[in-house]
């Protein structure tokens, strides 16, 4: 037996190259290629295929970093919505790539849907920012979220992290850097497909043909965070949380992957890491979709079952 596409997957990826043809696939290395390509893809299918919801009240705040830099930290709330809980959201693009604005539909439509606000933060990227840069960025907007709760009308105990793809390696990142630093209080670390560990770098053969974000996807991206050769270094586990060795402490977790997306292995290994140590898992492996599958064919029964989950447990906040 080998590996197929689920069948809804596969007719929206199949009409796509039918209409586009197949994406661009820059060389390793090339970031701003990347940049190009994928940023225009994410924001038609997060924002344009999809728009964002108008019941959602947007606000725009700054956020000055301990170094000096001022972000942008974007504020989604439902008026409708009595929620206390609160979550930071973090933005796909690993680690090189995406924006706030770029995000703003998947954002909106979970405020949307759960009526749980977020702040989503515009960290600096890398190779213009490496490591710890993001990771740190996430951190302060973490700071600032719980500084400004009464402001914001939240509970600063019920905050959780969250993030795909990159995003959902930063939200781990912040887990860490926060136990380890005994800062604010983190209620859960919702990881989506998250980008854990920077040693992913030799093609499954079996993943190779669907993967959404190759491996020359990959390494092009860990080596502008993280500087080439960083495979056979000691990394920092903020930086590349499928390093981590000891994850005692940790808040509790829900992650989800496709089971043809690179980040599988690491995914899966991360649910035991933490598992291992005492931490609640909620653990998603989904058949048949690759990468971002979510964005792309939002319509399929795979992503309306993972979004239910995801909304599920941001309500239980």
């Amino acid at each position: 037996m080998t590996f197929t596409l689920n069948p809804e997957v596969a007719a929206v990826l199949a009409a796509a190259m039918e209409h586009g043809g197949p994406p661009p696939a820059p060389p390793v290395g090339d970031v701003a290629g990347r940049r190009v390509a994928l940023d225009a893809m994410l924001a038609y299918f997060n924002n344009q295929a999809q728009p964002v919801d108008g019941k959602v009240d947007i606000s725009d705040h700054s956020l000055t970093t301990p170094d000096g830099a001022t972000l942008l930290a974007r504020w989604y709330r439902l008026p409708s919505s009595d929620s206390r809980a609160a979550v930071l959201y973090l933005h796909g693009g690993g680690m090189i790539l995406g924006s706030v604005p770029i995000f703003d539909g998947p954002v909106s439509r979970y405020v949307a849907r759960t009526g749980v606000p977020m702040l989503s933060l515009e960290y600096r990227l890398a190779p213009e920012y490496p490591h710890p840069v993001p990771v740190e960025d996430a951190y302060a907007g973490l700071v600032w979220l719980a500084g400004h709760a009464a402001e914001l009308g939240i509970d600063p105990g019920r905050i959780a992290v969250m993030g795909d793809s990159a995003g959902g390696g930063l939200a781990a990142g912040v887990a860490i850097v926060s136990r380890d630093r005994t800062g604010p209080a983190v209620a859960r670390q919702i990881l989506l497909y998250p980008m854990l560990d920077d040693r992913t770098t030799t093609p499954d053969p079996h993943i190779a043909p669907f993967a959404g974000w190759s491996c020359d996807d990959n390494v092009t991206a860990w080596n502008a965070l993280l500087g080439p050769g960083h495979e056979d270094r000691e990394i920092d586990p903020a930086a590349a949380p499928g390093r981590l060795a000891d994850a005692a402490g940790l808040p509790p977790a829900y992650i989800e992957v496709g089971q043809l997306d690179i980040f599988r292995d690491e995914d899966i290994r991360y649910a035991l890491t933490l598992s291992q140590a005492g931490v609640p898992v909620e653990f998603h492996l989904h058949p048949g979709v690759p990468h971002e599958y979510d964005a792309i064919a939002f319509g399929a029964d795979v992503s309306h079952r993972a979004q239910a989950d995801r909304d599920r447990v941001l309500r239980s906040l």
